[in-house]
């Protein structure tokens, strides 16, 4: 399991685009926004830099979290 810090998302629009730059990358992707607590959970088989960069080209720095 991923989880990521995505500090830029403030709405579910910004939810959404990052939902989908994941799912760009691996439609099974399991992703779960906390907006609140700005954390992106993904279960997947891909790689996280490749998870990442995409969440990066949808304009959304982010950052493993802890």
């Amino acid at each position: 399991m991923l989880k990521l810090n995505v500090r830029d998302m403030t709405c579910g629009h910004c939810a959404t685009s990052v939902t989908k730059a994941v799912k760009a990358v691996d439609p099974s992707a399991d992703v779960r926004v906390d907006l609140g607590a700005k954390l992106v959970t993904v279960e997947t088989t891909v790689a996280p830099d490749a998870i990442r960069s995409a969440i990066g080209e949808a304009g959304y720095a982010s950052e493993l979290a802890a």
